[in-house]
């Protein structure tokens, strides 16, 4: 993903931020399908994220279509802190901020709630990630640290290893 300018020409549009309904469920795995960078799991999987863990999950919509998510749970063993599993932007809503606004309003509502913490996983390679993840760290006064979680032979296939990023604590409140 490369760096947008700070000013453009097309104006900056307002999304519904939201939790997910089980009718998204199908949008979501659309989404996490055409990022072609994801791991995509089954439909069923989406359309059951979004009864199970929709507290947790945002939804962006655009003109009533739902164009961005990010599913997450609080951690059973560290209810304090909450995982981000995935985050999709639709291609033609991406270098807009999307993404980094749905952080932004999935944390407000878990910090709030007294989860402190925020973790993920980052490939090293996912730029877009890794200076996202950063940036909200930054934003928010919050700590990041690095630390490998997942290496290489930890999965079948050739998934690249992957690196648990943690912030926090985080505000109360977000």
């Amino acid at each position: 993903m490369s760096a947008q300018p700070l000013e453009t020409t097309t104006p900056r549009r307002e999304h519904l931020l939201r939790e997910p309904t089980l009718a998204d469920g199908p949008h979501l795995w659309r989404m996490a399908r055409d990022t072609r960078v994801l791991d995509v799991n089954s439909p069923y999987s989406y359309t059951l994220w979004c009864r199970d863990f929709a507290a947790t999950s945002v939804v962006a919509e655009d003109d009533g279509s739902p164009c961005g998510f990010i599913t997450g749970y609080v951690r059973p063993d560290a209810p304090d802190t909450f995982f981000v599993w995935q985050v999709a932007v639709d291609r033609d809503q991406r270098g807009r901020g999307l993404a980094r606004a749905m952080l932004d309003e999935l944390a407000a509502r878990l910090s709030a709630r007294g989860h402190r913490h925020l973790e993920a996983t980052v490939t090293p390679d996912n730029t877009a990630s890794t200076a996202m993840f950063a940036s909200f760290a930054r934003d928010h006064g919050a700590e990041l640290t690095r630390t490998p979680l997942f290496e290489a032979e930890h999965f079948p296939g050739g998934h690249e290893p992957e690196v648990l990023f943690r912030i926090g604590p985080l505000p109360s409140g977000g």
